[in-house]
């Protein structure tokens, strides 16, 4: 990977300074390399360890945004002085792409950005995008027994991610994805400007939503709340190819798309090991099936 100068990254981070609003104060939400606090902040939301070695590509800079101003002015002076910007909501991606590059960059971490405001009364929410799927239903079960969101089952995962990647989960076949429930949202487009559905136009509203990263920076979601049901019921069947897997993963494809819309069936294929003591350690196809009414 190539490194920027040290010249290049301090004029950047003079930079940041620079666009830093009076009232908000960026430098305590800056973490540079020679920061104590750099690795764990860094390392804090790696969710995939094959890109948390000595050998993976490190930023230059890590900007914990407490305030929508410093999500400004991480995307002006990236524009201006021509570096990647990483952003990362949460971690969970398969190939890192909230936290590494191969040119020089510098992450802008969601993680502060994450207050939940609920509206029962209009079945509204927003969400900043530094929330995570957890919290999100948590505040809503604060409020709410009889109301929930179509989103997925890991209680980790951020919100920003999540929905900029469509989101799916356990509500879908009734509801459909997170973002057939997003009403509204707000960002920061290429200009720092903040913008939303309105000001954006609906090229852009349409991209946020499924389209995955890299039009804007979105600040937070607007999205309506869905009615589920104050008791549910719950099941798990588990089974082997040894004991007639195949045939239940020959059935679900037949009934699952032809079932009742309130139940809701997920199929798993795994490799698990043996475990048993005295025995070969071989690996065996595993098949959890979860239900929910």
């Amino acid at each position: 990977m190539g490194e920027a100068p040290d010249s290049a990254q301090e004029t950047f981070y003079q930079s940041l300074l620079k666009h830093s609003h009076p009232s908000f104060p960026i430098s305590n939400a800056i973490y540079t390399r020679e920061h104590p606090s750099f690795p764990s902040i860094l390392q804090a939301y790696i969710r995939n360890l094959r890109f948390n070695t000595s050998e993976t590509p490190k930023p230059f800079l890590i900007l914990t945004a407490l305030h929508e101003s410093h999500v400004q002015a991480a995307v002006v002076c990236a524009k201006k002085h021509g570096f990647h910007v990483k952003i990362r909501s949460g971690g969970h991606d398969y190939e890192g792409t909230s936290y590494v590059s191969d040119v020089p960059f510098f992450i802008l971490d969601m993680c502060n950005l994450r207050s939940i405001d609920i509206d029962i009364e209009n079945e509204t929410a927003w969400v900043q995008t530094g929330a995570t799927l957890g919290e999100l239903f948590y505040r809503i079960a604060e409020k709410s027994r009889t109301h929930g969101f179509p989103a997925g089952v890991c209680p980790t995962v951020g919100v920003g991610g999540h929905f900029i990647g469509a989101g799916y989960g356990n509500l879908m076949r009734k509801y459909g994805l997170s973002v057939d429930n997003i009403t509204d949202a707000k960002v920061v487009d290429v200009d720092g400007r903040i913008l939303d559905k309105e000001s954006m136009g609906e090229d852009l509203f349409w991209a946020i939503r499924g389209g995955g990263a890299g039009f804007a920076v979105v600040l937070a979601y607007k999205i309506n709340l869905v009615r589920v049901p104050e008791v549910v019921t719950v099941f798990r069947v588990e089974r082997t190819l040894e004991e007639s897997a195949t045939d239940i993963v020959y059935q679900w494809q037949n009934v699952a798309h032809k079932i009742d819309e309130d139940l809701f069936i997920r199929l798993v294929l795994d490799v698990v090991k043996n475990g048993k003591s005295g025995e070969n350690d071989k690996g065996h196809i595993y098949c959890p099936v979860s239900r929910r009414f």
